[in-house]
């Protein structure tokens, strides 16, 4: 809801009688000739207990319900479905391209979609549907169907959450509720690692997906304790105007794509991850060379080692962002990978080399929220918040894509060691393009609307 004003001297126009002032900010006026105009934005009152724990418990959930069975479904379909490693990657990347499609059109619709709890239910249903479809399964073309639908709904959870985490607490409380949802999220990724690789182990492989299906019922349940009436569909696609339901309201697609400093993050977060994606995969091939017995064992600490490192490294980031500003933050983390790149060259011992993964919680810890934080400052009155989270996702993802391709080459080539030195160039590259050419994304802080010494002093006729 939106008033508008005009202050000329020392008059300021009145707001609803009914009204208490602390409800109410000032967004950023305008002269008109000698009349300053006012407008006021009413302030979103708090969210409750409820909602607040709910997003917590659908984070911690939702990670293992995001992933789904990808990291699992390969060992299943090798060890009790006897498929050959051709089927395998055919069935696995069918998902990930459905996905990687999917991104930037499924955050245009989630900007438009106002029941967002819905159809997060429904999507989480979904990936329970199919995560029982793996077993159930008898043919070649169910399994890559399965896959496909499961990759293209995977894709609306990370812009669902993220808009409507916006929606609930607004942008003076982002910086800190992403930090905690990231928390909770690597939190929930550990768990639904170990959890899931203790029930293979224990039981039959089968469990792990009846595990997953279980766990989306319980996330079902958990989405339900949002309260839909503490949503703000405008917050919630990172509109502030009071119109925006009104398409024309919102920023057409071209005017998004051209602003400059989108077009630097983009360029930085894609060679970020072009460097990130393939080293992980390189140790675990590094390992498997010259110590076939341990690598297994290294590789599952590495993955699980780093997720724990990003559970205080999230927190932290959210809490340190509105201090230090998103980019102070964010370039540790760039910072963070070039440094682990040269460090993997030292030494081939399992240890050192586990000990070294674990640097990519750090990057990993603050990418997730700073991407997130500097994508709504960005975005903020466009009403595309969502649309450029899938814009993003799609370009990072095609980077991820190419990394190992080309890694994989220059170590055919050359070896490892100039394969992890050529990744932490890239690196480099990144880190320096944003240090030098991104600016900080975050605002200042708005005039609070009792304090009107402040807008009357804004006022010509109080400068004569």
């Amino acid at each position: 809801m939106h008033y508008h004003h005009r202050v000329r001297g020392d008059r300021l126009g009145a707001i609803p009688a009914n009204a208490a002032l602390e409800q109410y900010r000032v967004v950023p006026a305008h002269y008109r000739g000698r009349l300053l105009h006012v407008q006021f934005q009413q302030v979103k009152t708090a969210a409750s207990k409820q909602t607040l724990r709910a997003l917590d418990a659908v984070n911690f959930l939702m990670a293992d319900v995001h992933t789904g069975v990808g990291p699992f479904l390969a060992i299943y379909l090798a060890a009790s479905r006897h498929w050959n490693p051709r089927a395998i990657g055919v069935a696995l990347s069918a998902g990930g391209i459905a996905g990687l499609i999917a991104q930037t059109p499924v955050g245009a619709f989630v900007d438009r979609l106002r029941q967002k709890r819905v159809a997060l239910a429904v999507g989480t249903a979904l990936l329970g549907i199919g995560a029982l479809a793996v077993i159930y399964s008898q043919s070649f073309a169910d399994m890559v169907g399965a896959q496909i639908v499961m990759g293209v709904v995977g894709t609306f959870f990370p812009p669902a959450m993220a808009g409507m985490t916006l929606g609930i607490v607004g942008r003076a409380g982002l910086d800190w509720r992403i930090g905690r949802n990231e928390t909770f999220n690597h939190a929930g990724n550990v768990f639904g690692a170990v959890a899931a690789g203790l029930l293979g182990y224990i039981f039959a492989r089968e469990s792990i997906f009846y595990f997953t299906a279980a766990n989306c019922v319980i996330t079902i349940v958990a989405i339900f304790f949002i309260r839909a009436d503490e949503i703000d569909f405008a917050w919630a696609r990172g509109c502030e105007k009071g119109e925006v339901a009104n398409e024309q309201n919102v920023s057409g697609f071209r005017e998004v794509l051209i602003n400059r400093s989108l077009s630097i993050f983009i360029l930085s977060v894609v060679l970020f991850h072009f460097a990130n994606a393939a080293m992980l995969p390189l140790v675990g091939q590094e390992l498997s060379v010259g110590h076939p017995r341990a690598a297994s064992l290294c590789m599952a600490v590495c993955i699980v080692g780093a997720q724990l490192v990003m559970v205080p490294v999230a927190l932290m980031a959210g809490r340190l962002a509105p201090e230090w500003g998103r980019r102070a933050v964010f370039l540790i983390g760039f910072a963070a990978l070039p440094i682990r790149g040269v460090l993997y060259t030292l030494s081939g011992n399992p240890i050192y080399l586990t000990g070294v993964q674990l640097l990519d919680g750090i990057g990993a810890g603050i990418f997730g929220v700073m991407s997130v934080l500097i994508i709504s400052d960005l975005t903020r009155g466009t009403g595309r918040f969502n649309f450029v989270q899938g814009l993003v996702a799609t370009a990072t993802g095609l980077g991820a894509s190419l990394s190992n391709s080309v890694a994989g080459f220059i170590v055919q080539r050359a070896g490892y060691n100039v394969a992890f030195l050529a990744l932490a160039g890239i690196a480099s590259i990144a880190l320096a393009i944003f240090a030098t050419a991104m600016p900080e994304t975050k605002r200042r802080r708005h005039y609070a609307v009792s304090d009107f010494a402040r807008l009357r002093a804004l006022s010509p006729s109080s400068a004569a």
